[in-house]
């Protein structure tokens, strides 16, 4: 793994560099304000609306109940997140860490959802506590993860991003169980800012300054540790409780955060980088400028939000679009990660001694017979109102007109997103590749919010090319943010990432504006066939089988590019548009994926572990075994779908994140 540290530009900063930086957001923000202000009451109101409001005066009174403490609010929320961002950056020695990419903010929410479902009495006296308990747990989980590979800079976020799909994931699957329950805490949950009075916002005041007060009193101890460990230990420093206090003291941060207003993302990222690109070098002027910059930025982003207008702008969750910044933000990082090259070896795949092929075979043909079985279940056997049944011959012909359908578009969806893990994973040599973790279903989400904004009642080819256009545009664009560093597999992770955090942000702030294609659109996020009609599944299947075809015959390429680039040129082939190929041919797979089922999956990814795993080493035989178990896995989730909470239906997509999950954090530890 290599070890990732922010590059610096040439050049001495000039002293007064942040104070011209923090000037000019000041008045941007401070313009929204004023502009803000003035639609509610007029200027020569505005004091006495302040400070004395007057209680027959219903314009005044929202002033100072509501917009007011709204302000004050998100000036504490961005200071308490920015300064969460720079301990944890300064203790793990990561410019990318931040309250949500190692898993504190998902942790915390999840936390209190489960809380206000099953223990709502807890909320009313140990709000904090909970949110405290949920984000340390979270963060717990994502260092195991990274502890196997040293806590390297790329491991730790990529965990923590898991973390945050997978609590999410299982945040989305409770909104559904329980929707009429948590409908507002949906909204709630993605940083919503609204306030009725001032009581959050003294409840949270005294909590962050005492927070901050321990991270002022860790200035120095801090500063050691980002030096190695045995410098620092050499100084007489106690590493062990020193970043112990620091950590407690970021999530407490972040949890009094959750619990007050919901999460909200890459505040944390920002501030901090924005401080260093400012000049702000020392841990002690980033303490002390990144709290600033943080405040100003959700403050400006906030106010923005506002100018939306109407009752949209109150329900826009500000954590949403905190991310829509956060995402072209950690973007731009990328190309500029500096890393120090690892063992050639350190992250491509091993490929061992190819089995015999009477084995392959064996193995070929017990995937297929488990595919069989899957689809037979599938299609006969289930749950009904008189319990678990095998449908008898009457039955059969009005179920088979719904369930085939469904078993169909299964069957296409998963050999799709596994022929796209395997092609981008024999392509990198990076066995955590797949559609879902580089960010091109994310690209592919984009293309369809983008299409459907634009275009009145799109049809389904339409649709295609929209995904095909969104996934290829985030492969090329992810390309060129790396090549920086030769197509390093960090930088494709990272960037995947962030193009997912981008897609999520805006798919949050459609579905939060309850637009006419919010519903369509929640159901694509969700990965749901329910609503696939028998024209579209057949389509999909002949689709599947054509770029299965397309895939078999870049098995040659696929089975030199794991011994680099110099060994493939050497052996006739042309790297650059082989490549070109192959991730043009992930794209289209992604893109028909997506535009079927939604992004939500990590079939991509399983699948070819899983074969693997089995011992299919050569790309033709991986590719056939691939197929098999990500057909099967999408089945047998399709299946479970229709069944776990029968007569209500969970969204297989979502059921195979919740599955795939736990698989990639398993292969992640290892």
């Amino acid at each position: 793994m290599h070890d990732l540290s922010l590059g610096r530009s040439p050049g001495v900063w000039h002293a007064r560099r942040p104070l011209l930086a923090m000037f000019g957001l000041f008045v941007f923000a401070a313009a929204l304000t004023l502009r803000g202000l003035a639609s509610h009451l007029p200027p020569a109101d505005w004091l006495r609306a302040i400070f004395s409001p007057d209680v027959d005066d219903i314009r005044a009174m929202v002033v100072h109940y509501s917009w007011l403490p709204r302000l004050a609010l998100s000036l504490l929320c961005g200071a308490a997140l920015a300064l969460a961002g720079v301990v944890l950056q300064q203790v793990l020695r990561n410019p990318l860490a931040e309250p949500m990419t190692v898993g504190v903010s998902a942790g915390s929410y999840l936390a209190l959802l489960l809380a206000t479902l099953w223990a709502p009495a807890w909320l009313l006296a140990w709000r904090e506590g909970v949110a405290l308990a949920g984000g340390a747990l979270a963060m717990l989980f994502v260092f195991v993860l990274a502890s196997r590979r040293a806590f390297a800079p790329t491991t730790l976020v990529l965990g923590g991003m898991i973390v945050n799909l997978y609590c999410g994931a299982i945040s989305l699957a409770l909104s559904i169980i329980y929707e009429r329950s948590l409908t507002a805490m949906f909204i709630w949950g993605g940083g919503a800012l609204a306030q009725q009075d001032w009581h959050t916002t003294l409840w949270l005041v005294p909590r962050v300054v005492v927070c901050a007060a321990l991270c002022a009193a860790l200035v120095r101890p801090l500063t050691l540790a980002g030096l190695d460990d045995a410098g620092a230990r050499s100084l007489g420093l106690s590493l062990t409780r020193t970043r112990f206090l620091a950590l407690a003291a970021a999530v407490a941060l972040t949890a009094f955060v959750v619990a007050a207003v919901g999460v909200i993302g890459f505040i944390g990222l920002a501030a901090p980088a924005i401080a260093r690109a400012c000049g702000a070098r020392r841990l002690r002027d980033q303490l002390t400028w990144a709290p600033v910059i943080g405040a100003l930025l959700l403050w400006a982003t906030d106010q923005a939000i506002q100018q939306v207008g109407g009752l949209a702008g109150e329900l826009l969750p500000t954590g949403a679009a905190t991310a829509l910044f956060g995402g072209p933000l950690l973007l731009w990082l990328v190309p500029r990660l500096k890393a120090r090259a690892a063992p050639p070896h350190a992250e491509r795949m091993h490929f061992a001694i190819p089995q015999a092929p009477r084995t392959t075979r064996r193995l070929l043909i017990g995937a297929a017979l488990a595919l069989v079985a899957a689809v037979v279940i599938a299609a006969g056997f289930g749950r009904g109102v008189s319990g678990w049944h095998w449908a008898t011959s009457a039955e059969w012909a009005g179920l088979w007109h719904w369930r085939a359908p469904r078993i169909e578009s299964a069957l296409a969806v998963g050999a799709l997103l596994a022929l796209a893990g395997t092609l981008l994973q024999r392509l990198s040599g990076n066995p955590m590749a797949s559609p879902e973790v580089l960010g091109i279903s994310g690209g592919s989400l984009l293309g369809m919010i983008a299409l459907v904004l634009l275009v009145r009642a799109p049809g389904a080819p339409l649709m295609f090319v929209a995904c095909g256009v969104g996934a290829l545009a985030t492969l090329l664009a992810m390309l060129a943010l790396a090549k920086r560093s030769g197509f390093a597999t960090e930088q494709l992770l990272l960037a995947g990432i962030a193009v997912g955090s981008l897609s999520q942000a805006v798919f949050g702030l459609v579905i939060a504006g309850s637009g006419p294609y919010a519903p369509m659109l929640r159901n694509l996020l969700m990965g749901s066939t329910y609503l696939i009609d028998a024209n579209m599944a057949s389509a999909a299947v002949v689709l599947a089988v054509v770029l299965f075809a397309l895939a078999l015959l870049c098995t040659r390429w696929l089975d030199i590019f794991p011994l680099g680039a110099s060994v493939s040129a050497s052996l006739g082939v042309a790297v650059r548009r082989a490549r070109f190929l192959i991730l043009l041919l992930a794209a289209l797979l992604s893109a028909a994926a997506a535009m079927i089922v939604g992004p939500l999956s990590f079939i991509g990814l399983m699948a070819p572990h899983m074969a693997r795993r089995m011992g299919f080493r050569r790309a033709a035989t991986e590719l056939m075994a691939s197929t098999l178990l990500g057909a099967m896995l999408m089945v047998v989730s399709d299946w479970l779908s229709r069944n776990v909470l029968f007569p209500q239906q969970m969204p297989a997509g979502l059921l195979a994140m919740i599955a795939g999950g736990l698989y990639l954090m398993w292969s992640l530890g290892r």
